[in-house]
């Protein structure tokens, strides 16, 4: 997302568009087919139909057990329901997801850029730790679901390698002034005490004017998925085109004129938690989704932090009435286990390792229905199971502090939102390069 002036959003590890949608390829010809209709992708055999070709990426092909292998991914690591209609639905996507990460690779080769066993090694931590697993649980939890681990390893490579590519093409003109950041913080000051709003986004990029309705379409697609209970910043993660997909597409909190106009209006009348119609704006379309909303006063302002624990029971896509009966039941377990944090936070790496955390929160970083809850709630207690979309949990307060609130922004902080800016711009200019000078055949039937 385009902002006027910067926000408080810390530069990206990766730059998301390793994960990312991608505008249709010049040089295209066919329709994409969906993938293979089994669940649970096996290893083909030699002559099997899964190696017939989904798609030709310059001299490289993209298998439709590659296609089958990551769509059954994206739609677990998105909370879609794993059905025929579905795996139709995204196939397009992902199928061009897979074609820029082929792009990316290639131009790694060619500028010789690699990753490490290190570098990678670090990544799959990373991972694991933005799900809330222990080490090495990533290869239990692909094993058991059946997903193909070299389906994570090469997105995972692709997102590494862009990275490093969009750096070296920064590099001689990557460093943000002083006067660059000074103009920064003097507009933040001209603008203390507005209100702000904590939005994510899902850019979806048009290369040209002929994909206007495609494009359209798929961000409709995508938001009626959201909408029966896919997780925005999953599928942020897949398919957004802007470098937020690494952090599930939040940009942080942004005042109406840090945003362009037509989006400024569609935020200003989103409540918290509710999802925006597909917007058309700068160079494609856009999903955005309201976290929350505050009012920050000039200054350094103190407000509560809240170090808590959460276990949380998921619910599994379109969850019937007996699943939501057996995660509540959990949570009241929890309930009448936990003696303290430490004990409630092991009880909930061992049973709902997924979306058990803990953490120290300001309150103005807590969606507002569960700010309510925890304000009243005393140190130490473990709370009335709560209903969440995607599950039920409960939490505990392990301490209350006063500190400096999120809106008091530091030079560095607006050094990495420029930088972020300056990354996304220029991340999504050479991806568009390497599409429109690629030969990418999409076949309709296989080989």
């Amino acid at each position: 997302m385009v902002l006027r002036s910067p926000c408080a959003l810390l530069l990206a590890l990766v730059i998301g568009a390793g994960t990312a949608w991608a505008a249709e390829p010049s040089g295209r010809r066919g329709a994409a087919a969906a993938p293979p209709g089994q669940a649970s992708p096996a290893q083909p055999q030699a002559g099997s139909p899964q190696l017939s070709i989904a798609a030709v990426v310059n001299d490289d092909a993209i298998s439709f057990y590659d296609l089958a292998s990551r769509t059954r991914m994206v739609l677990i690591s998105s909370n879609i329901a794993d059905t025929p209609e579905n795996r139709q639905r995204i196939a397009t996507q992902v199928l061009r997801s897979l074609i820029d990460e082929k792009l990316q690779l290639q131009e790694a080769k060619k500028q010789s850029v690699t990753v490490s066993e290190e570098e990678l090694k670090k990544g799959i931590e990373q991972l694991e730790k933005q799900n809330n697993m222990k080490p090495g649980q990533l290869d239990e939890f692909l094993k058991t679901r059946g997903l193909d681990r070299s389906a994570i390893v090469d997105q995972l490579t692709a997102s590494l390698v862009w990275a490093k590519l969009v750096k070296r093409q920064a590099a001689q003109g990557l460093a943000v002034s002083d006067d660059e950041i000074d103009d920064a913080l003097k507009r933040l000051k001209e603008h203390a005490g507005e209100p702000q709003s904590r939005v994510a986004e899902i850019f979806l990029a048009i290369d040209n004017p002929a994909q206007e309705d495609e494009v359209r379409q798929v961000a409709e697609r995508l938001s009626g998925q959201m909408k029966q209970g896919a997780r925005f910043s999953a599928v942020a993660r897949q398919f957004s085109q802007s470098a937020t997909a690494a952090v599930g597409g939040d940009i942080g909190y942004v005042r109406a004129d840090q945003l362009a106009p037509e989006l400024a209006k569609v935020v200003a009348g989103l409540r918290p938690g509710e999802l925006s119609a597909p917007v058309r704006s700068g160079g494609g379309y856009y999903l955005l989704l309201v976290l929350d909303r505050k009012t920050v006063a000039g200054g350094a302002e103190q407000e509560p932090i809240f170090d808590i624990v959460q276990v949380v029971f998921p619910f599994p896509a379109q969850a019937n009435e007996a699943a939501k009966r057996g995660a509540m039941a959990e949570a009241e377990a929890v309930r009448g286990q936990a003696k303290d944090c430490p004990s409630m936070l092991k009880i909930g790496k061992e049973k709902a390792p997924q979306l058990s955390s803990e953490g120290k929160l300001a309150a103005s970083q807590i969606a507002p229905e569960m700010r309510k809850v925890i304000e009243t709630m005393p140190t130490g207690q473990v709370s009335q199971p709560i209903v969440q979309k995607n599950g039920v949990g409960v939490i505990m307060i392990c301490g209350k502090t006063t500190g400096a609130s999120p809106g008091a922004i530091s030079r560095d902080e607006v050094a990495e939102t420029l930088l972020r800016q300056r990354l996304d711009t220029l991340s999504r200019r050479y991806m568009r390069d390497l599409r429109r000078t690629a030969y990418v055949d999409v076949r309709a039937g296989g080989a």
